[in-house]
C-alpha cells in the first residue's frame, strides 16, 4: 500500500500543517515506510497469540488511605502572615 502526494496534502490540511515541496516528499516517503511496515505486520500469523491486556504482570502495591488531620486549624493559622478570626487573609484576586 502506498500513498501519493495528494494524500499527504490532504492529511496536512486536516492537521493544519504546512510543508514545502521538499518536506512533502520526505513525509510521503516516511508515511509509505510506515504503511509498508504495517503491511508486513499483517502477514504475521497471530491466531495462537492471546490479546495483550497489560504491558506487564506487575501489580501496584498500594497502602490503605486513611484521612487524618496532621495540622490543627489553630496551628495552621499560626503560620499565616495575615488572618481574620478563623480564616486566612489573602490578596484580592478578582476585581
Amino acid at each position: 500500500m502506498s500513498t501519493d502526494i495528494q494524500t499527504i496534502r490532504k492529511i496536512a490540511h486536516l492537521a493544519r500543517l504546512e510543508f514545502n515541496e521538499e518536506k512533502e516528499q520526505e513525509m510521503l516517503q516516511d508515511l509509505n515506510k510506515i504503511l509498508n511496515w504495517v503491511d508486513q505486520l499483517r502477514e504475521l500469523d497471530t491466531e495462537s497469540v492471546e490479546p495483550l491486556i497489560h504491558m506487564s504482570e506487575e501489580v501496584n502495591v498500594m497502602r490503605e488511605d486513611h484521612a487524618q488531620n496532621t495540622v490543627s486549624h489553630d496551628e495552621a493559622l499560626k503560620n499565616a502572615p495575615r488572618k481574620d478570626s478563623d480564616y486566612f487573609r489573602v490578596p484580592k484576586v478578582l476585581e
